[in-house]
């Protein structure tokens, strides 16, 4: 399968948030041309500010293997990661990460910051960034634009 084969599955996991009022933003972890792991944001409906999908696919895949190392996993997330998620990716040794739409105001993936490929970090992330960039993006405005019309955020 190609990138856009897996992203449309994490966005088919981005779209679950959306039962609990979270951004829709999904994460999918690849190893060996199956998928180990899936998460997508669950922040509100865990009262928990690190429930990011990336987060909860890395801990998830890492269950899986038994390791906190992620040696052979491509993740795939529907947007470019924060500080807090590539710093994870880092920690995790991820060895690629492909993302959909990018972050201007958090990406951590060149956006903003690029701390997976920083030069004084002991790991680098090889990343693909911009597959189906533009139905990640529609996802995301369309949940904000629903949130303005009922007055919130």
């Amino acid at each position: 399968m190609d990138d856009s084969t897996w992203m449309r599955l994490a966005l088919d996991e981005a779209c679950l948030a959306l039962a609990h009022d979270d951004v829709p933003i999904g994460a999918i972890a690849v190893r060996g041309g199956e998928v180990i792991a899936r998460a997508h944001n669950r922040r509100e409906a865990d009262g928990d500010a690190t429930a990011h999908a990336e987060l909860l696919a890395i801990r998830a895949a890492s269950a899986v293997l038994g390791h906190w190392r992620l040696e052979g996993v491509t993740l795939y997330c529907t947007l470019e990661p924060c500080a807090m998620c590539a710093g994870a990716m880092v920690l995790a040794r991820l060895p690629r990460l492909v993302y959909a739409a990018p972050d201007p105001k958090a990406g951590a993936s060149g956006s903003v910051l690029d701390l997976l490929n920083h030069p004084q970090l002991n790991h680098r992330v090889e990343v693909t960034g911009g597959v189906l960039a533009d139905e990640a993006a529609a996802l995301i405005r369309e949940f904000f634009a629903g949130l303005r019309a009922q007055g919130q955020k």
